[in-house]
């Protein structure tokens, strides 16, 4: 049974350590800045590969730098992603990163991570989250390409239209949500 707690965090307002600078941590990288443009994150890394800095310097959000890992490093940060190739600097950055509180996701090595980098579909306001609790990160892929092929452009749309309708509402919580309930029951109705 999965038993995580999807939430939708503001990257753009927090401090994210991601450390590793290869295949690994730009494959991480390119899945925050795709849901996150804005994604504050620094870098650390003996050596950066060239996709990783091509990536980088597509936003003035990633700061690099060329070092070993080192506990300073995790001062004033919210969120900690290990992506080396050592599989012992990964354990140190998780152990390190709990003393101190803060999430942990450590790259292939589930039983060391407090959150997973599921898969998403962003159809512009509408971002659907999908896990697979650690256990299948290509059939979180295949199924986000799935969503993404089956939800029209035109949600954006339909969100806007519903957003501009609950804006004209008055009267109390109560009334709104049916109100809300009411115009949108048609979303979900099958036809006999």
């Amino acid at each position: 049974m999965n038993h995580l707690y999807p939430i939708f965090l503001k990257v753009h307002e927090l401090n994210i350590l991601l450390i590793g600078g290869g295949n690994v941590g730009t494959e991480k990288l390119e899945f925050l800045l795709k849901s996150s443009p804005k994604a504050q994150v620094t870098a650390v890394s003996r050596e950066f590969s060239q996709s990783f800095i091509d990536l980088a310097e597509t936003t003035d959000t990633v700061t690099m730098i060329e070092d070993v890992y080192h506990e300073k490093y995790l001062g004033a940060k919210h969120i900690v992603i290990a992506a080396t190739d050592d599989k012992a600097v990964n354990r140190q950055i998780q152990d390190e990163a709990k003393e101190r509180f803060l999430l942990v996701n450590v790259a292939d090595t589930p039983d060391l991570c407090d959150f997973y980098l599921g898969g998403i579909v962003t159809k512009g306001n509408l971002k659907v989250a999908i896990s697979t609790n650690g256990k299948s990160p290509t059939a979180a892929k295949r199924l986000r390409q799935l969503l993404e092929d089956v939800l029209p452009e035109e949600l954006d749309d339909l969100l806007d239209n519903l957003n501009a309708y609950r804006e004209t509402l008055k009267g109390d919580f109560e009334y709104k949500v049916k109100a809300m309930n009411e115009i949108t029951e048609g979303l979900v109705k099958k036809s006999s």
